[in-house]
């Protein structure tokens, strides 16, 4: 372990991200009993997912600079505690009591709020923690951990839910939640040098990889430099795209292989996991493939390149698999799309760690609030969509939207450093 802590705490991230997605995915296994339960029509339902997602959307920015001014350690650990909570009191909700859908809507958005903080504590972690060469596999496993943890949760819940109730399955899940923000709280330490199991070595190696901009003095950047610099625009642009193409994975996919491809819940919650066992495998290979680009390219291509073509692969995938008539089949090419999509995801955190240094976490957290906000624009709009004009048109938006968002990154110059520039202004 000596000499390569480095490693562990992105190897303790990686669980604590599979862990907030079973705390997210968990309700869309359980939908239809809630929907039974309290009534739900899928529009109601659909609120009740952009409850959580707004709320996660609304504090990115926010969550970020906190981990930015207090440190991811303590950030995180009190994240795990608030989002343990709230998904204890989605179960609370009592059967048949007036206002059950406005407590839920209520309860949801809180969750989110908590959640908010996952990934632009991470980003902060790795850009204090994790050379510039070593970035895109970092990342990549970090999120290697949404596959797990959104691909365990259909077998899981569903095997928790037919034995014990829907509600069992959100106290399991808060249960697990907390005892890793325990560990994490042991584990981690917010820099290198004030991790005691870290070698002078391993110290060593990570001073010299780290980019100029995170070393440089000062403390975090102002909103203003962030929200006015054109490569932050436009990541965020490219994100929000990217969230409304991941969130109908995450909150609708698992209804559609049932009430439309007509599976049965087992085999739902078995085909279910294709996509997510999908997103496990391509994150870190896909972070992989970016750093062997950058250090062979640059930048320009090991970043912004791949992460460009593989969107533009997900549209395609996309649009193929609401053609095709198999249900099984059908699956294996969406899961495609989600694994093509997660190609590209290491390159989003890789470049917003870069150019932030310090404000890492603000940064991250202004481009992944654009990817919560297409998340809830997708949670409510797909059974709009799918309603009025039918089950595919969802996807072809969401194909539509990949294109816009591969584009994007046309505009992104990776050698630009926010700090690099702005240095005078920082607060």
């Amino acid at each position: 372990m000596r000499g390569r802590i480095r490693w562990v705490l992105i190897g303790w991230m990686f669980t604590i991200s599979a862990i907030a997605y079973l705390d997210r995915v968990n309700i869309s296994i359980a939908a239809s009993s809630l929907q039974k339960e309290f009534q739900l029509d899928n529009l109601q339902l659909g609120w009740v997912f952009s409850a959580f997602v707004l709320g996660y959307a609304l504090f990115q920015a926010p969550g970020g600079r906190l981990a930015d001014r207090f440190g991811p350690r303590k950030i995180l650990t009190l994240g795990t505690i608030w989002w343990g909570v709230f998904t204890a009191l989605t179960a609370l909700v009592p059967s048949g009591v007036a206002g059950a859908l406005a407590i839920m809507l209520a309860v949801r958005f809180a969750l989110g709020l908590g959640e908010a903080v996952v990934y632009p504590a991470s980003n902060r972690l790795v850009a204090s923690w994790i050379p510039s060469q070593e970035r895109g596999l970092a990342n990549g496993f970090i999120f290697a951990g949404v596959g797990a943890g959104a691909g365990v949760s259909p077998p899981l819940i569903t095997y928790i839910l037919l034995n014990y109730g829907w509600r069992w399955s959100f106290w399991v899940s808060a249960c697990i939640g907390l005892i890793a923000g325990l560990v994490w709280f042991l584990l981690a330490r917010d820099k290198p040098e004030d991790h005691p199991w870290t070698s002078p070595e391993e110290a060593s190696y990570i001073r010299r990889g780290l980019p100029q901009t995170s070393t440089a003095a000062g403390t975090t950047l102002p909103w203003l430099t962030i929200l006015g610099s054109k490569d932050v625009l436009a990541v965020t642009l490219s994100y929000t795209c990217y969230g409304y193409i991941a969130y109908i994975y995450f909150t609708w996919f698992f209804l559609y292989l049932s009430t439309v491809r007509g599976l049965d819940l087992k085999s739902s919650s078995y085909y279910g996991m294709l996509p997510f066992i999908a997103i496990a495998i391509c994150s870190p290979l896909g972070g992989f493939i970016s750093d062997h680009l950058t250090r062979r390219y640059g930048k320009r291509i090991g970043r912004g390149g791949i992460a460009g073509a593989a969107i533009t692969l997900t549209a395609v995938f996309l649009v193929l698999g609401t053609q095709v008539k198999d249900a099984r089949l059908a699956c294996v090419v969406l899961a495609g799309g989600a694994g093509a999509l997660y190609l590209s995801q290491s390159s989003f955190w890789s470049i917003t760690a870069d150019i932030g240094g310090r404000s890492a976490g603000s940064v991250s957290g202004v481009m992944n609030m654009g990817n919560q906000l297409g998340g809830a624009l997708t949670a409510s709009m797909t059974p709009f969509l799918a309603k009025h004009f039918g089950w595919s048109v969802p996807f072809f938006a969401a194909a539509a939207l990949a294109v816009v968002g591969a584009l994007a990154w046309l505009l992104v110059d990776p050698k630009r450093e926010l700090i690099h520039k702005t240095t005078g202004d920082l607060a």
